[in-house]
């Protein structure tokens, strides 16, 4: 277990956490459920993502919600203690940066950097917690977006190819043809509110701001120093479940 670290002074307060996805690559387990709703080591993956938050200093997360919306809904309302939580219904899918720009226009995640995290998204801390890491990294680099990236070589499960390169002072970049990245981004992330500046509603990626900061000079990475679960599949529930008894019990069989 990492210690715990001091939070900067610009760890952000505010969260947004992506529930609304149909989970298809997870079904049968998803069939009747949301995807942040299964279970790993016993927790949610939603309250497990919610913990790391409120370890971070975060006092209000954003849900989003659409496939099993109202079981998401309940969950929440009985979790014990922080943070606030807004569940905010998607009528139809927003994808990834629609769903953060609609949040962002309805003012529920205030006017300073804050933080994205996937509903799916898994991960053991370094030495120094993650989202820490990505705030002390927002607060000293002239960046509209910090990504938490994970060397392919070290991912636990089956995540197929990368999604960038990242030179030594974590600027990243996007592959070229036919060229092999070496990092996977993680679903986890922090973001000023100015890169969604002019975006107009509707349904969009998140894609779409990150190319447009990479150009910018405005997109930066940091690589995990710990940890990170790809979980797609039942399968990579399966692994991860078993990788985490294992490594919790103090012994490998």
């Amino acid at each position: 277990m990492t210690q715990a670290s001091p939070l900067p002074a610009s760890s952000p307060r505010t969260a947004m956490l992506l529930a609304a996805g149909l989970g298809t690559r997870m079904r049968p387990l998803t069939a009747d459920t949301a995807k942040p709703l299964l279970a790993l080591r016993g927790r949610t993956l939603l309250d497990l993502a919610l913990d790391r938050l409120v370890e971070a200093g975060v006092e209000r997360v954003v849900v989003n919600a659409h496939w099993q919306a109202g079981k998401v809904s309940e969950h929440l309302a009985g979790r014990a203690g922080g943070p606030e939580v807004v569940v905010r219904r998607e009528e139809s899918l927003l994808d990834t940066g629609g769903a953060v720009a609609a949040a962002l226009a309805e003012g529920l995640l205030g006017d300073q950097p804050f933080y994205v995290v996937n509903g799916d998204a898994y991960w053991l801390d370094g030495p120094i917690p993650t989202l820490t890491r990505l705030a002390g990294s927002m607060a000293i680099e002239e960046a509209d977006a910090v990504l938490l990236l994970q060397p392919v070589t070290q991912v636990n499960g089956e995540a197929g190819a990368g999604d960038f390169a990242l030179d030594p002072v974590g600027v990243p970049r996007r592959p070229e043809e036919h060229e092999q990245v070496p990092y996977l981004f993680t679903g986890v992330q922090i973001l000023a509110p100015g890169l969604f500046a002019g975006v107009s509603s509707g349904a969009f990626s998140m894609n779409r701001l990150w190319d447009a900061a990479i150009v910018a000079g405005r997109l930066r990475g940091i690589a995990h120093d710990g940890l990170w679960f790809h979980l797609s599949t039942p399968a990579d529930l399966a692994r991860a479940e078993v990788e985490l008894r294992e490594r919790f019990a103090g012994e490998k069989r």
